[in-house]
């Protein structure tokens, strides 16, 4: 029996923007059309609200669909899981994650749900979090409208699955800019050491060399020459000074593009084009 296939939306949902495409049905899905939009925040707490009122407009046009979300890193916390080779059971390492944002975040983690990479004792692995109240009210506008959620995933998660291939260096830092957000994560050997996701308070490139020379301060080892994956399709005119002790690798680059439903530059007002079916 052939699978039933239903249509698709792809979704980047972000508290002031969201951006999504509509793929038709079948072994290989077809772009009918790609949209984006811009919002103000209701300047409530939570800072979901807006963004979830948005998607509820597009899921009522778009009923009994497959959805799947990318969610901007302004919605998520994390953590670095550094190796612990006693930790081998699902249950140890929840609870080390857990433990280790508990550390970080105090005790706003029992109102979060948790999301944990595929761990490895000798690797680690990194710790997602997101509100729980804000997923549930996610998964259930979604239901309410008809829809399967097919997954949801962090901003810094889909980047790095994406391009992961490129990014085989012994030391890397890979940063992820979107409007108003910073979020950089370092590995070393293979081990994730760090992440840091942060409000823009001046301006992208600043606020960028700023953590990532700390970044370094706290780790202790700085090369004369450190190289930075940048993903940030929202600016794209972004660089780092010459003399910066830092250059840029620009994302995405070769043969793998960018998702159509990603941020790109700043838009001013609703846009919406259609492809042919």
């Amino acid at each position: 029996m052939l699978p039933l296939w239903h249509d698709q939306i792809r979704v980047f949902l972000a508290p002031t923007r969201l951006d999504w495409v509509r793929l038709k049905r079948g072994f290989k899905p077809i772009q009918l059309s790609k949209a984006s939009v811009l919002f103000e925040s209701a300047g409530e707490t939570p800072n979901w609200n807006s963004a979830l009122l948005q998607l509820a407009q597009v899921l009522s046009e778009e009923p009994g669909t497959d959805i799947s979300i990318v969610l901007s890193n302004h919605f998520l916390r994390y953590i670095a899981l550094p190796p612990q080779s006693e930790i081998n059971t699902p249950e140890e390492v929840k609870s080390y994650a857990q433990f280790r944002m508990h550390e970080v975040y105090g005790n706003r983690v029992d109102s979060w749900a948790l999301s944990i990479s595929d761990w490895n004792p000798i690797d680690g692995a990194v710790c997602a979090a997101i509100p729980r109240d804000f997923l549930a009210q996610l998964e259930q506008l979604i239901t309410t409208h008809g829809c399967k959620l097919k997954n949801i995933e962090p901003y810094l998660a889909s980047v790095y699955d994406r391009w992961c291939a490129q990014l085989q260096h012994e030391k890397i830092y890979l940063a992820v800019i979107e409007t108003g957000r910073i979020c950089i994560a370092i590995s070393h050997h293979g081990k994730w050491q760090s992440i840091r996701n942060q409000r823009i308070l001046h301006n992208a490139a600043d606020d960028l060399l700023a953590a990532l020379d700390q970044e370094v301060i706290w780790s202790g080892t700085k090369e004369a020459l450190e190289l930075v994956h940048l993903f940030a399709p929202e600016h794209p005119e972004l660089t780092l000074p010459p003399h910066s002790g830092w250059r840029v690798v620009s994302l995405p680059h070769g043969k793998m593009p960018a998702p159509d439903y990603y941020p790109t530059a700043a838009i001013h007002r609703s846009e919406q084009n259609q492809c042919p079916a």
